[in-house]
């Protein structure tokens, strides 16, 4: 788990040294352990490393590393888990290895199958190999975008790097910022892929690589896509076995690590089952962390201490209390790209929490893109079946919706939402059902002179579409595992652990689990009532049934009271008082409406006034 940097000049001018070690050195925290770099025979290309030593800690894996003759050369940020098997087949082939590591195992596989040695991959992953031979830059990243690879192309030039902080660093590289992704932003909470808020800096999609000639020729292409087309008829009971045989190797394989580890636990279904199948593999007890808040209603601290009594773990503990606010300006820097998901807090807590003891920890991220958790897909199934009542009965129906709503019933208000949410295309809904500023309020707050006309319903469109299937749940797992697990969750978890120097690795999302998953029909994955049915039934042989059934929480964090009690001079100070950055593209009377609305209890704008405040000082930061 490292980061990575490099310039490409087409023309073939030299790179500036001091140049590349400030946009190295800039991604310390993702690589404390040692720092390298690598220049061309005519210093045209340049590649540079920060390491975070996991696998073969000695110096002979330091990168950038090369193949025996040095006309192969790899930055590589990640960790291939099947790297061990793949070895014996590439030195039977003749590959000579110096290291222990799996970096070099890529180099090698890169020699026998160019961009085809992506298919033999089992793991997260962003590199950069230069073929010296063939004059040609390749860029790749894994299949479920776990690691962030991104870069700028200029006239005669391409800029890349983990994080787009290195790439500001380049002079040529000026910084303004994207409109159409802010717009994207107030919609979903974070921007999509490819946009990143920056002109001209784009993140490279999950699953696809670049190869980046001489001449600066550009060819792009997704090299994996996660199927639900075919569906296997299996029982219950072999769907079960199934389930845990598949699980047990991918939590075995994220296990292989030449230093200390452990995992995160909220107590949720999801981390609870990678914590017992850690149990039952590890000769020790396993190290667990988790973060708790003071609100009741907010904290799951009872569940993971059940989680870590039962399987006898190594327990730590973190609370998250209103004056946590004040990482808002660090976690604006470390997220680099507007991003406005509050459970972005307790995670970078939880991460630097778990450093302190462990470099590595597993978590349960990926559940509910597999076996569909999300209450929101109870959501999309009511409304699947709501167009099909006759047209005066939804009109009495959303009428009466909408006055008993005004009794002030959080439960009736949720119900409200999803009755103004409703249209009559049940996806152009989910989104409005998701979304954080609607399309209204959007206009409303949103000085036009900035704005072009975009459409956020445009992403999920073609997410929807391009999932090649009938079925209204395989439908949105595609979309959401196409868009917000990438951008939103992964982005989260990957920043947040990375800005600590600790990496952290998902077993649910190991991409032959997800293929296996994604063949298991969807009326098992939500049955009755239940969501992520046929994952629950099978993990009764190891978790206690009150663990499996309690219902998600979330990683929630209590900001409704925060932004009403502690911290409502924060943000009215930030958003109002100060001159903000954003004034001249917001509407000033509108932000102050939504603040007075939140603040007298009428209105619960938490995420909105989030998402403002996190706009705020992304636009400190960077402009």
């Amino acid at each position: 788990m490292c980061g990575i940097v490099g310039v490409y000049n087409f023309n073939k001018k030299p790179v500036n040294e001091i140049l590349l070690a400030g946009m190295r050195d800039v991604l310390a925290h993702r690589g404390p352990n040692g720092a390298g770099a690598y220049f061309s025979p005519d210093k045209s290309v340049a590649l540079g490393h920060r390491r975070l030593s996991i696998i073969d800690l000695s110096e002979r894996a330091d990168q950038p590393m090369s193949n025996e003759d040095g006309t192969v050369w790899i930055v590589f940020n990640g960790e291939i888990y099947n790297f061990q098997e793949l070895r014996p087949d590439l030195e039977k082939r003749g590959h000579k290895f110096k290291s222990n590591s799996d970096t070099e195992v890529i180099i090698h596989l890169y020699e026998e199958y160019k961009e085809k040695c992506l298919d033999f991959l089992r793991g997260m992953f962003a590199f950069a190999i230069w073929d010296e031979r063939e004059q040609k830059l390749f860029l790749a990243r894994d299949r479920v975008g776990k690691k962030p690879l991104k870069y700028f192309i200029g006239s005669d030039f391409i800029v890349f790097a983990s994080e787009l902080k290195a790439i500001l660093k380049h002079p040529e590289v000026h910084k303004e910022p994207d409109w159409e992704a802010i717009d994207e932003y107030l919609t979903y909470q974070y921007v999509p892929h490819p946009m990143t808020g920056f002109v001209g800096i784009k993140k490279l999609s999950p699953a696809t690589y670049l190869i980046i000639d001489r001449k600066g020729n550009i060819e792009e292409k997704r090299y994996w896509r996660l199927d639900y087309t075919e569906k296997w008829d299996l029982s219950e009971e072999e769907w079960k076995k199934k389930i845990m045989e598949e699980l047990e190797e991918a939590v075995k394989l994220r296990m292989i690590s030449d230093v200390p580890l452990g995992a995160f636990l909220s107590g949720g279904v999801d981390s609870s089952a990678i914590v017992a199948l850690m149990s039952k593999f590890s000769a020790k007890p396993v190290k667990t962390f988790s973060i708790g808040f003071e609100e009741e209603e907010y904290n799951e601290l009872p569940y993971a201490r059940k989680i870590a009594k039962l399987f006898n773990t190594e327990h730590h503990e973190f609370i998250v209390k209103p004056d946590a606010i004040e990482i808002l300006p660090k976690l604006a820097y470390h997220y680099e790209e507007p991003y406005a998901d509050s459970s972005a807090i307790p995670t970078f807590y939880l991460a630097e929490l778990t450093k302190k003891y462990v470099t590595v920890a597993l978590n349960g991220d990926g559940g509910d893109e597999n076996f569909a958790g999300y209450s929101r897909y109870d959501y999309h199934k009511a409304n699947i079946y709501y167009q099909k009542i006759p047209w005066f009965l939804k009109k009495i129906i959303t009428s009466g919706i909408s006055v008993f709503s005004l009794l002030g019933s959080s439960d009736l208000k949720r119900i409200a939402r999803f009755a103004s949410a409703i249209s009559n295309d049940p996806e152009k809904s989910y989104l409005n059902y998701i979304c954080y500023f609607n399309k209204k309020q959007k206009e409303e707050i949103i000085n036009k002179s900035f704005f072009d006309e975009y459409s956020s319903e445009k992403l999920l469109k073609e997410k929807f579409d391009d999932s090649g299937v009938k079925n209204w749940l395989d439908r949105v797992l595609y979309a959401d595992f196409n868009s917000y697990l990438p951008d939103a969750l992964m982005a989260k978890v990957d920043m947040a652990s990375m800005a600590n120097s600790l990496e952290s690795r998902s077993p649910l999302l190991d991409y032959k689990f997800l293929e296996f998953t994604a063949k298991i029909p969807s009326n098992l994955k939500i049955k009755d009532r239940t969501k992520k049915y046929i994952f629950k039934k099978a993990l009764e042989s190891i978790l206690p049934q009150d663990i499996i059934m309690r219902n998600k929480m979330g990683f929630g964090v209590p900001l409704a009271k925060w932004f009403r009690n502690d911290l409502k001079d924060y943000v009215y100070d930030i958003l109002i008082k100060k001159q903000s950055k954003k004034i001249e593209f917001l509407n000033k009377e509108k932000i102050k409406e939504i603040l007075d609305l939140h603040s007298s209890g009428k209105e619960n704008f938490a995420n909105h006034i989030f998402a403002l405040l996190m706009l705020e000082l992304w636009f400190q930061k960077y402009f």
